[in-house]
């Protein structure tokens, strides 16, 4: 990446005792009008979701079009394998014998939302990420093991200082500033 092409990006990182005093302030940045926040904790945190503001998911969705797309190509081909490419007549079951097709479409309705759900769970997480600009922060690392951290995007019309204020009201035990490039 050539040093035109360079966008540097400033985020405010604070550090929460607990969790639900990370989805609280979580939740209070969010009604002040802050977007473009993340939370990051060792494990899933209880109405995390609903505090950032997500939009339900869609990983439902993608499962239901994969399955039901391995369930259509399961059927078609053995359609057209049984019946107009190599017909065989066993036991003079008809050439169209949907109970016979039942093992192998379900098998790939299962293979193919197994598919969709691991594809599109990396694809909506934005995953693999081998760099984030909170990666620079040492005391980050323990957002693996044991710390509830909350990252707000700085604003162009706010400075770091007042976002740095505004979380350590909120109870943050940790206010840093971080800037990396954004690709």
């Amino acid at each position: 990446m050539s040093a035109e092409t360079k966008v540097l990006e400033t985020l405010v990182l604070a550090e929460f005792a607990t969790p639900e005093a990370l989805v609280d302030a979580t939740r209070q940045m969010r009604e002040k009008g802050y977007e473009g926040m993340d939370t990051y904790s060792p494990y899933p945190l209880h109405g995390g979701s609903e505090a950032l503001g997500l939009p339900p998911s869609r990983v439902p969705f993608i499962a239901l079009c994969a399955g039901l797309t391995g369930t259509a190509t399961a059927i078609s081909f053995m359609a057209y394998m049984n019946g107009f490419d190599y017909p065989i007549n066993v036991g003079g079951r008809p050439i169209f014998s949907l109970p016979s097709y039942v093992p192998i479409t379900f098998e790939l309705t299962v293979l193919l939302a197994a598919f969709g759900i691991f594809f599109g769970v990396l694809g909506l997480a934005r995953l693999p990420q081998p760099y984030h600009p909170a990666y620079e922060h040492d005391a980050f690392r323990s957002a693996t093991t044991h710390g509830y951290w909350l990252s707000v995007p700085q604003f162009a019309t706010l400075q770091a200082d007042a976002i740095m204020d505004q979380l350590k009201s909120l109870g943050a035990t940790q206010v840093t500033v971080v800037t990396g490039e954004k690709e």
